[in-house]
């Protein structure tokens, strides 16, 4: 067998394909990587805003200290140091008072109990029910029943204050879902791995430079270094599959690239356009064409002065969800003709999709007032409202039985996306672990085994008592 013919070949430039390059690559695994854009990073990439020059992300992407196969990957690849760890977040409260949430000395889970205990918006009955509805989601296991968190909520008593100020706020930003959209076991999957099991579980990791030099520059050198042959404004057409075999990828130039081993590694939606019908047909692969998505909106703003004295902002209430302080995270002072930038996060976007996008900006500036003073009178110089409308799959109530396996029913094609099973929704750390666990099976059918997906973080002694975890 020649070199050609030894290759894998990847379509698709997103996390889980880069995720999956990097590791074939580090064991001398020959890769060909096929990417239809002019860039690497698919939803975690930048673009070049027009009006201001600066490379902007399409939506802002942070990780947390329990993603462990997305840390490893950045460390295997040497993006570790670009990424800031937040020892705090500061929630914003319907008044406007800013609550710093930070763990205290204590194990997990009590790690945070201080930080609960002192948010200003939630009543002491409320903190109360909180405790208690933690406590039994974290012991409720097993099947997915079909049932909403909202009514999970409801059944569990939790206040409306509570659902509002509390859930909602976490779990929207994580899942960018509404809470009559979340299966129970997904909810769990947040609270418990970021908030109870480990007491740095919950660390929020923010990149301080764009995605585009994360992906783009330096993750590129380190693939071109390794042998990895990264062939942008390359879209495939097609799959050629002869005799339960895939023998080559058609390109939408004419083009037919071979390979010994093809890894599919692009968005659900366009999945099944790739695939011959025989092996659409197959009915592992039917509930692909059933996962539904949704949609996440970032407003960019560049003010000619500083208007923020914090990284990043969570809003308790209000359109806006996320701020972040992209010119102080970068971790320099601008000079004084460069704007200072904000970006401004609203998950679950699907009612600013049918808003004009001026009275979008309006709002969120108004609501960043009403915080801080300075933004009423700094000056305005650019603005801009970006959507992923397909941002991230939803995690809607029996979504797990609609998830395919990594491994296709054609033995030497995989699939590799957040969508495939993972055990993990719509994140960073879902799509490296899908190109981790693809990347196991074909090293596998080539006869060298290898553990490529990282273990969670250890379970504190305390979690497990208490909460059997």
């Amino acid at each position: 067998m020649n070199s050609a013919t030894q290759r894998v070949i990847i379509v698709g430039g997103g996390l889980a394909g880069l995720a999956a390059a990097a590791a074939l690559a580090e064991r001398g695994v020959g890769v060909t990587l096929l990417e239809s854009r002019p860039r690497l990073g698919g939803r975690a990439s930048s673009f070049q805003d027009a009006a201001t020059g600066q490379w902007i992300d399409n939506c802002q992407h942070v990780s947390m200290g329990c993603c462990t196969n997305f840390r490893h990957f950045c460390e295997q690849t040497g993006l570790r140091e670009f990424f800031r760890t937040e020892p705090a977040l500061h929630f914003i409260a319907h008044d406007g008072r800013i609550n710093e949430f930070r763990a205290g000395p204590w194990p997990a889970p009590l790690h945070l109990a201080g930080a609960l205990a002192r948010l200003s918006y939630l009543s002491w009955p409320d903190k109360w029910r909180l405790a208690q509805g933690l406590k039994r989601l974290a012991r409720t296991t097993g099947p997915d029943t079909g049932e909403s968190f909202a009514d999970w909520l409801k059944r569990a008593g939790q206040s409306h204050n509570a659902i509002e100020r509390f859930w909602t706020v976490v779990l929207v930003s994580a899942l960018s879902e509404s809470l009559d959209r979340i299966s129970v076991p997904h909810a769990r999957k947040v609270f418990v791995d970021a908030f109870l099991s480990h007491r740095d579980a919950w660390q929020v990791e923010i990149p301080t430079v764009p995605l585009e030099e994360l992906y783009g520059g330096r993750l590129t050198k380190w693939l071109t270094d390794r042998g990895v042959e990264l062939r942008l404004l390359s879209g495939a057409e097609g799959l050629d599959v002869t005799n339960d075999c895939v023998t080559g990828v058609r390109l939408k130039s004419g083009e037919v690239v071979t390979g010994g081993d093809y890894l599919v590694a692009v968005p659900y939606h366009r999945v099944m356009a790739l695939l011959p019908d025989q092996v659409r047909q197959h009915p592992s692969l039917a509930g692909i064409a059933k996962l539904e998505s949704a949609p996440i909106s970032s407003v960019h703003l560049w003010f000619d002065r500083p208007v923020l004295p914090l990284p990043h902002a969570v809003f308790v209430q209000g359109l806006s969800q996320w701020a972040f302080n992209r010119t102080m995270l970068s971790g320099r002072t601008p000079p004084p003709n460069e704007p200072w930038y904000v970006q401004v996060v609203i998950s679950a976007s699907r009612d600013v999709t049918e808003r004009d996008s001026d009275a979008v900006r309006d709002q969120v500036v108004r609501e960043l007032a009403t915080v801080w003073s300075a933004v009423a009178t700094a000056k305005l110089t650019a603005s801009r409202l970006v959507t992923e409308h397909r941002a991230v799959f939803s995690v809607t109530p029996g979504v797990e039985a609609l998830r395919p396996s990594q491994q296709s029913p054609i033995s030497n094609l995989q699939l590799a996306g957040d969508y495939t099973q993972t055990g993990w929704p719509g994140t960073m750390e879902g799509a490296v672990r899908s190109g981790s666990l693809a990347a196991e099976n074909i090293l596998t059918r080539r006869g060298q085994p290898a553990r490529l997906l990282q273990p969670d973080l250890p379970v504190a002694r305390l979690s497990r008592w208490l909460y059997g975890l």
